[in-house]
């Protein structure tokens, strides 16, 4: 599905204060889900419960809670919050995702050793995408 497509189903959705809205176009589908809106001039956004991990015979997948865009860092040029092989502890920042001028923070659900990370930075995330791989 087409970005500008996504971007006018999330201005529908604020527009007519929806919650929660599912668009399916031929084998194409998105579901978008409104979260808390920040204060102007808030630092970031507070998450959602995060998505239940998904177990794997290689380990547990960290997915995107949200769409959006993926930021490996807090700045550009800065070192990415996580590299493959660090080890993390539940509730350490992971990444962020920005989401309609909001910078979301990506926190880990599980601490353990990052084995690979499933997306690059400034990638389109969809709901559910699968982010980071946990070494079993």
């Amino acid at each position: 599905m087409d970005i500008r497509k996504i971007k006018k189903l999330i201005d529908l959705m604020i527009e007519s204060d929806l919650q929660a809205l599912e668009v399916k176009e031929g084998d194409q589908s998105i579901s978008l889900t409104r979260r808390t809106p920040v204060i102007a001039g808030a630092a970031m956004a507070s998450m959602p419960e995060p998505l239940p991990q998904v177990r794997t015979q290689r380990g547990a997948i960290e997915t995107s809670p949200m769409v959006g865009v993926f930021y490996a860092a807090p700045n550009p040029g800065e070192a990415p919050f996580v590299k493959v092989g660090q080890t993390v502890q539940a509730g350490d920042t992971l990444g962020i995702i920005e989401a309609m001028k909001i910078m979301n923070p990506i926190e880990a659900t599980q601490s353990g050793v990052i084995d690979e990370i499933l997306v690059k930075n400034a990638d389109v995330v969809q709901y559910g995408q699968p982010l980071f791989r946990f070494r079993a």
